[in-house]
């Protein structure tokens, strides 16, 4: 059986674009993955400098809405919001939440907003390796 995994935030910028790359690289095609928002803007850059320290080439990845999704049936949708409103997905067998800050509002020079990103990063790698455990 191929699971179907949506990862849900705000705007669809930073860590649901890193969990999603993250876990189809960990999955490869055992596993779809997709990421959504309800308030898509686009990917932020750091979140892609920060896949590719892991390896991970994210440069088709783009934000988008959750409402592109509503249809679709999905055997996990965790959501990844702190302290904002995170989106509701109906269609979802089992709905996680791993609350997460979000790097993007990390304050700082270049090199304190990366290191923001790597720990996000770094935070989900480790949840995502237990996560697959569990599936796969």
């Amino acid at each position: 059986m191929k699971y179907r995994v949506l990862f849900l935030c705000v705007h669809n910028s930073a860590r649901s674009q890193i969990a999603e790359g993250l876990l189809r690289n960990m999955a490869g095609d055992s596993i779809e993955v997709f990421s959504a928002g309800s308030e898509p803007s686009r990917v932020n850059p750091f979140a892609l400098r920060v896949l590719q320290d892991y390896g991970i080439d994210a440069s088709a990845h783009y934000s988008k809405n959750v409402k592109e999704f509503v249809h679709e049936p999905f055997d996990y949708v965790i959501t990844l919001c702190d302290d904002e409103v995170c989106p509701y997905f109906p269609n979802a067998r089992t709905r996680l939440h791993w609350g997460m800050a979000d790097p993007s509002a990390a304050q700082g020079d270049t090199d304190e907003k990366l290191e923001a990103f790597r720990r996000t990063a770094d935070a989900l790698d480790v949840r995502l390796r237990e996560f697959v455990q569990t599936l796969l």
